[in-house]
């Protein structure tokens, strides 16, 4: 028996290979059910930084619009950021731990370290390398230049000059590291310059110090600064270099400097021991005080950095060798998110303006619209307003008696969560259960969470034991005397913000059977009883896992009886191994597995008498591929359902998640043509090493284009096709 590793959330065996690496190895069978006795695993920090430098191949994609690149530049520092922040900072704990624990783990995560941090190593090294030699090229080509303080000619030397007088130095309080033992904390994914002084202008000086100071790039504005534009030549710099260039000004007793950047990533993970009698919002307040201080993670360091100056940093700032990791001149590329546009569209993507839903457009009342049959929509190709409208309408309608909704990541400025507070003023019956424990959104959902408590409604602050991942509403009407129930279900989440760069699918119906399990969902965050039954909908923890088993048993049932069995499997991480055994066991028996797989994906597909009837792909393009479907053949009567879940061990045995089914024909075919043209993508899918896959006969399709379009067909002629919000 393995033993269990907290890191990769499943039990973890000696085969763990590199992404980018096909196994061979057959693993032994076990003939009556044909599951594997020994799973074969890509490791899943592994896997995960493969996913990431998906995101870099779309910033060294010269297909992609400059400043669009420049974007996934951004991403991917950040998705690193964040990775440091909870996982690696995870693995650093675990590597603390006294060693008769850690023999129990059954891998020893100081060797998962060692490979994420070479992993992690050569991708900074090529994410440099796009930087300098593609980015930086490509806008000088395009008449825009990112200079140093070294590019500046007289004039420009001057007005930065002036403009670091004006509107960076008041924000600038540099810090003498001296002899004695004054502690410096440095603020979590903040960048600082460490400066080195040397040659005083008197004497009695010394003749080196180190310096430490903050770049202030939130009270600036933005990490950029524009400088006057030259004809048709366009130039932009750093705010780490504007300092650099006026360092004089700060150090007026000294006459030459150096000055390198760093940057600390903190643990962020939350640790909360959920207990029903503690006050789970304190907790969550609590942690989110501690984050800023947490141990370090990482500290990034210019790799020409002196090693001198090193060690006077880690002297002042607690920090050790370990938590070393050589970055780049510049760190905190997520700021690239605020670089200047220069008004150039042509730099960007081609717009893409929102599509009107061909039926829900013409109703007056979504209500009323559903009680004729379902909707299916599909973000961000269409718009999310129809969501915004069915909880303002539900909010003002006097024959609604009561709304219920799930909150996991909303808007700063929540139209949803707004509706519900008026809802709950007018005396409506509004539960709301508030998922505190959502990552980095934990100080806005404790906003919104107050704000509904003032105005009387139920809010349930999350569940012990379980983060209530899934996305669904339930409105119930009077209707002439009998309660009638309408649901909104969703891969997504109510949130405006996210709705224009994820892609997901929505659900909107008044199908009784799915509504009476959506009231039960409701019930279980009442009453937390397990012993809920569902008709139609897949719930985690209490049935999804053993239901999908199901799913996966008949068409293994189904391929042994000589008939055809295949499965498409859309998800945004595989890594739960009953699962993975499961599909290791379908293909072993001869059904034909899709699998679309954004990010992590611990299966090993394509090996001989093992996986070969799986083929993995991931889509990376313009939008967030976030939907989660699942497509069973079932004999020719193949059946649908869209998820929040993930096929990872957290989503199936430690969140609360649904799975509904699409019934209605047309919703159905609308489905399928979407993911078929993900399958045939030939522009944007990755294999599992990261290869792009062309198909034998090249039709150049790029599935989120050839969705759009699909869409934009839909919409019957004489209709205006562009959703204009109100």
């Amino acid at each position: 028996m393995a033993g269990y590793n907290p890191i990769t959330d499943h039990p973890v065996y000696t085969f763990t290979p590199l992404p980018h690496q096909a196994t061979n190895q057959t693993m032994e069978t076990n003939t009556q059910d044909k599951e594997p006795t020994t799973t074969p695993l890509i490791n899943r920090e592994l896997s995960w930084l493969a996913f990431n430098y998906r995101v870099l191949q779309e910033a060294k994609d010269r297909t992609v619009p400059l400043l669009e690149r420049i974007k996934f530049m951004a991403i991917f520092s950040s998705n690193l950021d964040e990775y440091f922040k909870v996982r690696v900072a995870t693995l650093k704990r675990l590597i603390k731990l006294k060693k008769k624990t850690r023999d129990k783990l059954s891998e020893d995560p100081a060797d998962t370290f060692e490979q994420v941090m070479q992993e992690v190593k050569r991708q900074q090294e090529e994410f440099g390398e796009v930087f300098r030699e593609g980015i930086l090229a490509d806008l000088r080509q395009q008449n825009i230049h990112l200079l140093t303080e070294n590019d500046l000619s007289t004039e420009q030397q001057k007005w930065v000059q002036t403009y670091f007088a004006e509107h960076i130095q008041p924000h600038i309080l540099p810090l003498l590291l001296d002899d004695t033992e004054t502690h410096f904390f440095l603020k979590d994914q903040t960048v600082y310059l460490g400066v080195q002084l040397f040659d005083p202008k008197e004497k009695d000086l010394k003749p080196e110090r180190f310096s430490m100071l903050e770049i202030p790039t939130k009270k600036h504005g933005g990490r950029f600064v524009k400088l006057p534009t030259e004809g048709e030549e366009r130039y932009v710099m750093f705010i780490d270099d504007v300092i650099r260039c006026c360092l004089p000004a700060l150090y007026p007793n000294y006459t030459r400097f150096e000055a390198h950047a760093v940057k600390v990533s903190r643990d962020a993970e939350l640790d909360i021991e959920e207990e029903v009698s503690g006050s789970l919002m304190a907790k969550i307040q609590k942690s989110l005080q501690k984050r800023e201080t947490g141990y370090p993670a990482r500290l990034l360091y210019d790799p020409v950095t002196p090693r001198p100056m090193l060690e006077a940093i880690m002297a002042h700032t607690g920090i050790s060798e370990d938590e070393l990791v050589e970055g780049s001149k510049y760190h905190n590329f997520r700021d690239f998110f605020g670089f200047p546009d220069f008004d150039l569209p042509d730099l960007k993507y081609s717009p893409q303006p929102t599509l009107v839903h061909p039926l829900l457009e013409k109703e007056e009342s979504l209500i009323e619209a559903m009680k004729k049959q379902d909707y299916l929509a599909h973000y961000p190709y269409q718009s999310f307003d129809y969501v915004l409208r069915l909880f303002e309408e539900a909010a003002n309608d006097p024959k609604v008696t009561a709304i219920s909704a799930t909150l996991y990541r909303v808007a700063e400025d929540s139209a949803i969560a707004k509706s519900l507070v008026k809802a709950a003023k007018s005396g409506k019956l509004v539960t709301v259960v508030v998922e505190l424990k959502a990552r980095f959104d934990e100080e806005s959902n404790i906003f919104w969470a107050g704000k509904l408590q003032k105005a009387g409604a139920n809010v349930i602050l999350g569940l012990p034991d379980l983060k209530v991942h899934t996305k669904l509403g339930l409105i119930t009407r009077n209707e002439d005397g009998q309660l009638v129930n309408y649901a909104y279900l969703s891969t997504g989440n109510y949130n405006e913000d996210t709705s224009k760069i994820y892609a997901d699918h929505a659900l909107f119906t008044s199908n009784q059977t799915i509504t009476q399990d959506v009231e039960q969902v409701f019930n279980f965050f009442i009453d937390r009883q397990h012993d809920k039954k569902f008709k139609k909908l897949l719930m985690a923890p209490i049935n999804m896992q053993d239901r999908f088993v199901d799913l996966i048993n008949r068409e293994i049932k189904n391929a042994s009886k000589g008939k055809p069995a295949s499965m498409i499997l859309k998800m945004n991480a595989l890594q739960d191994e009953r699962m993975i055994n499961k599909l290791y066991a379908a293909s072993q028996a001869g059904v034909k597995i899709e699998l679309l797989v954004r990010g992590i994906c611990c299966l090993v597909p394509g090996v001989e008498g093992l996986s070969e009837n799986i083929r993995v792909r991931s889509i990376v393009d313009r939008y967030l591929e976030h939907a989660r479907v699942y497509i069973f053949h079932n004999d020719g009567k193949e059946e649908y359902y869209v998820a929040s879940a993930d096929w990872m061990t957290r989503n199936l045995s430690r969140r609360v998640e649904v799975a509904f089914p699409i019934l209605q024909k047309d919703l159905v075919e609308q489905l399928r043509a979407i993911i078929d043209l993900q399958l045939a993508d030939d522009t944007k899918a990755r294999d599992i090493d990261n290869n792009y896959i062309k198909q034998e006969s090249p039709a150049d399709i790029r599935s989120q284009y050839a969705t759009y379009e699909y869409l934009r067909k839909l919409i019957p002629e004489g209709m205006e096709p562009i959703r204009k919000s109100k």
